[in-house]
């Protein structure tokens, strides 16, 4: 006696996830009537994390709905802006993604970032412990059940990166406030608090300064800053408010 079958279709902007052949139009999968809808969309390849809503045969289920033989099931991708409930909006990146949390602190948003390869349970057991989204290309992760919340990013250029999450989650958004090398928050200081991190040039040449709050990391308007005053100033103007 052959599985019950369902007709699953995905919305486009999952595509990148499924197989060539189940990327248009709706698919035939086989069911067990036993496991999860939820599990039955994560075995084609799509984390839940990239899940919004799950509408079998014109119904709203969630991710735990055991679907039955014949039932069309749509797939819809997360709506934007998505909100994550209970904790303030905050974000763990693995080791592939440095880049993405540096620009991320730049703009005031508290990042956690491993820049060491700590493996997915530990990455997982961190985000559930501090309550942050974690951020990742690694699908296998994204699968794991202990993660708080999760989302993958799609990207591989550290600016579109930026544009998907800031687009995704709408974090405030509040510049020159994070150290970009820890995380800790910035204070003003005197240029004697950072002497010792100062060449002589920069000593005569720069009168304003930060320092790091945790790490003690001395910050001023150097030779980068013009740079880094544009990824602040498109992000403001494209998603600040």
């Amino acid at each position: 006696m052959s599985a019950p079958e369902i007709h699953v279709e995905f919305a486009p902007e999952l595509a990148v996830f499924v197989p060539h052949g189940r990327r248009t139009g709706a698919s035939v999968l086989a069911t067990d009537g036993l496991s999860s809808l939820g599990h039955v969309v994560e075995s084609t390849g799509v984390p839940l994390t990239e899940v919004g809503t799950l509408v079998v045969d014109g119904r709203a289920v969630p991710v735990s709905y055991v679907p039955t033989g014949g039932e069309s099931v749509r797939v819809r991708a997360v709506e934007r802006p998505q909100r994550v409930p209970g904790a303030p909006l905050r974000f763990l990146l693995d080791v592939h993604l440095g880049t993405l949390a540096r620009r991320l602190r730049l703009l005031g948003v508290d990042t956690a970032y491993e820049s060491t390869d700590i493996g997915d349970p530990a990455l997982a057991a961190l985000s559930a412990a501090e309550q942050r989204v974690m951020l990742s290309r690694d699908r296998g992760l994204l699968r794991r059940r202990e993660l708080w919340a999760g989302a993958y990013v799609y990207s591989t250029d550290p600016q579109e990166q930026l544009r998907d999450v800031l687009d995704r989650f709408a974090p405030e958004l509040l510049p020159w406030t994070r150290c970009t090398a820890c995380n800790g928050l910035l204070r003003q200081a005197t240029k004697d608090e950072v002497a010792d991190q100062l060449q002589h040039g920069t000593q005569k040449s720069y009168d304003v300064f930060a320092q790091c709050r945790s790490c003690g990391r001395a910050y001023w308007k150097g030779a980068h800053h013009e740079q880094l005053v544009a990824i602040v100033e498109r992000a403001l103007a494209e998603f600040a408010g």
